[in-house]
């Protein structure tokens, strides 16, 4: 297929043939699978991955790729072509019988909100397997007490199972980009690792304590969170947010929950 990559849709084309290998032996595709690939391209992965499930939907916002992709598939299966933006698509209408399983090579400029707008369907998923730029794997994989956890890390785990699987090198992709790759498998849980009882709590106060890096949650959840609460679910207001497990962070999110009602009930009406 011949294809002039575009900026302005992050297009990297994988063009690496082991690399290729790699990626499909660890989704291991089987028929009757319902598979759906974000941004196809090329069809470097699609084709193998059609021929393994027989059957595979695609998400294509490159209108000029349709029509080439459709004629690639020809004899291969059947390729269901969506041009459609990965960002807006509804992917619980694609999981009316059977959940999915999501692929892709993503558009590095839009990674991180993508798939923080799967999270919003991961109970139609059953997993995801995604090339991502190598640090963005790093923070969604990192642990408490260093420089790559963060709020991402925090959320994507509160959501997934995290396992990177292998690094990629630039030169697997036409154009080069500029950074490594890593291929990362997301499992969601079948329930959350920890009891939140407002999901928006713990968004509102992840992003809070994490809003200034630096300072400690006595400063950061200042606008949340007085001290003593935050000391009353067993955490130091002296740490800082790279140091908390994703239980303390439910623990502070159940908190700012039970104080939200509290001052709610105590408004005049």
């Amino acid at each position: 297929m011949s294809h002039q990559a575009r900026k302005r849709f992050g297009q990297n084309f994988l063009h690496d043939q082991d690399v290729i290998q790699r990626i499909v032996h660890a989704i291991n595709p089987r028929p009757g699978q319902r598979l759906v690939e974000i941004g196809p391209g090329q069809g470097a992965i699609t084709l193998p991955l059609l021929k393994a499930c027989e059957k595979l939907e695609v998400i294509e916002l490159d209108r000029d790729l349709v029509a080439p992709l459709g004629a690639l598939a020809q004899g291969c299966g059947e390729l269901v072509i969506h041009q459609s933006d990965a960002m807006r698509f509804d992917y619980s209408s694609l999981a009316e019988q059977e959940k999915i399983r999501i692929v892709g090579n993503l558009p590095y400029n839009i990674s991180t909100p993508l798939i923080f707008h799967l999270m919003n369907y991961s109970s139609y998923i059953v997993d995801m397997h995604f090339m991502l730029q190598k640090e963005l794997v790093d923070r969604m994989a990192a642990a408490p007490g260093g420089g790559d956890y963060g709020r991402l890390s925090v959320m994507i785990q509160y959501h997934c199972r995290v396992d990177p699987l292998f690094r990629v090198a630039p030169q697997a992709f036409q154009p080069v980009p500029k950074v490594d790759s890593a291929f990362v498998r997301l499992t969601p849980h079948a329930h959350p690792p920890v009891a939140v009882a407002d999901y928006n709590c713990l968004v509102d106060l992840v992003r809070q304590a994490f809003s200034q890096r630096r300072k400690t949650l006595r400063n950061t959840l200042k606008p949340l969170l007085p001290v003593e609460d935050i000391e009353s679910v067993g955490v130091n207001p002296a740490a800082r947010a790279e140091t908390l497990t994703l239980a303390q962070y439910a623990a502070l999110a159940n908190r700012l929950a039970d104080r939200n009602r509290s001052l709610s009930e105590a408004a005049p009406p």
